[in-house]
């Protein structure tokens, strides 16, 4: 395949080391705040490709330690409860790389989908399922799930409504549990009937509620950004999903989102490059809606009882209080929840409130409690104490 340069791009300093044989990159420039010892940029990962841009090659720097999603995410408790194991998910983008080696095994592709000259589906791959491997601490949410690769986009990342509309029916009746869609559209009448063709087949589709980025060509008069809506993520039955960055904001450069029902990490991801064992760092809704499917391949995995229906308000209901719920992996294995009020319904969760968190007022009763008791006790010690001391603590006598 004829190799060509980079498209619309983000980067952040993380802690690298050079991979050896990986593709020479250009050096980037140092960030402010970046110039600690061993600190270095990652090379960015593009969100589409122009006509003359080269394919993304490998990176020659391999993040060491954990990138701050995992952390935030608590994936070192959550995966000791679920990894994923006996789940697919589909991912409907530019494509995944085939020879991935974190992704090594259990990855399928329709057509020439495991071909991936944008860099983009490989990336939201590695984040749902990237297993560890030594020498880095990057690992997927859901690092045993198995990945079913199908195109979204051409082969310079541009989605169009059909290619993504079968791609959701394929993936579907192929028996993805999880239908991971890394690209927006302003149109979707074809791609609404997909996903409710997916819920009946009791497949989850999760989308950006947001583009990553918008071409000049897309924005308004006076360069004002589309608001949306957008599709799957618009259509009923899908979930939305809107990002985050370590700050616990939105990038202010972000587009504006539309009717996001959750919200994830997505700003400084870190996540595998197309070719050798490098890595890639981006930022954009679509990441975020890649970790929210990790999230949901965890809960059918040690949930299989649940419709696709029920994931989704499990996510939602175990999410943290937020003015948009944030995704809690752990919660959303580890808390009890009544099925008989889980069902998420038909509509959209667009359509539906923010769901209340159970978790918080939980903590909040349990730190009241404590304290109540502290104060008892506190009381009792100074009735006691004083009499002790007069009887220099010798027990009361009788009679």
């Amino acid at each position: 395949m004829k190799r060509r340069g980079a498209g619309l791009v983000l980067a952040v300093a993380v802690a690298v080391l050079p991979v050896m044989g990986g593709a020479a990159l250009a050096a980037p420039a140092v960030l402010p705040g970046a110039d600690e010892p061993g600190a270095t940029l990652l090379p960015p990962l593009p969100v589409r490709l122009g006509e003359d841009s080269a394919c993304t090659g490998a990176s020659d720097r391999t993040a060491t330690g954990a990138a701050w999603s995992q952390t935030a995410l608590g994936l070192s408790r959550t995966q000791r409860i679920s990894r994923g194991a006996g789940v697919t998910v589909a991912v409907v983008d530019s494509g995944v790389a085939s020879e991935v080696p974190s992704l090594e095994g259990r990855v399928t592709h329709v057509g020439d989908a495991d071909e991936d000259c944008v860099g983009h589906g490989t990336f939201a791959a590695g984040l749902i399922a990237a297993a560890p491997r030594k020498g880095s601490g990057i690992t997927g949410i859901a690092p045993e799930a198995e990945i079913l690769a199908l195109r979204g986009t051409d082969d310079r990342g541009v989605p169009s409504a059909d290619r993504v509309a079968d791609g959701i029916r394929t993936a579907a009746d192929r028996g993805a549990q999880v239908i991971y869609v890394g690209q927006v559209l302003p149109v979707g009448s074809r791609i609404t009937a997909a996903v409710a063709h997916a819920t009946r087949r009791d497949a989850l589709v999760i989308a950006p509620a947001a583009p990553d980025a918008v071409p000049r060509e897309e924005l308004g008069p006076d360069g004002e950004m589309p608001e949306g809506p957008y599709w799957p993520a618009a259509a009923p039955g899908a979930l939305a999903v809107v990002d985050f960055g370590p700050g616990g904001v939105r990038q202010k450069s972000a587009p504006p989102a539309y009717r996001p029902a959750l919200s994830a990490p997505g700003s400084e991801m870190v996540s595998v490059a197309p070719e050798g064992s490098g890595h890639y760092i981006g930022s954009g809704a679509s990441l975020a809606a890649a970790a929210v499917a990790g999230a949901a391949a965890l809960v059918r995995a040690y949930h299989p009882e649940l419709t696709a229906p029920e994931v989704t308000r499990r996510l939602l209901d175990t999410a943290y209080a937020s003015d948009i719920p944030r995704l809690d992996p752990y919660a959303s294995l580890s808390l009890l929840q009544d099925r008989a009020t889980s069902h998420a319904g038909p509509d959209s969760p667009a359509d539906m409130p923010p769901a209340p968190n159970p978790a918080p007022r939980t903590r909040s009763l349990t730190i009241a409690a404590t304290a109540l008791a502290a104060v008892l006790l506190l009381a009792a010690l100074a009735a006691v104490i004083p009499r002790g001391r007069t009887r220099n603590w010798r027990p009361p006598t009788t009679g």
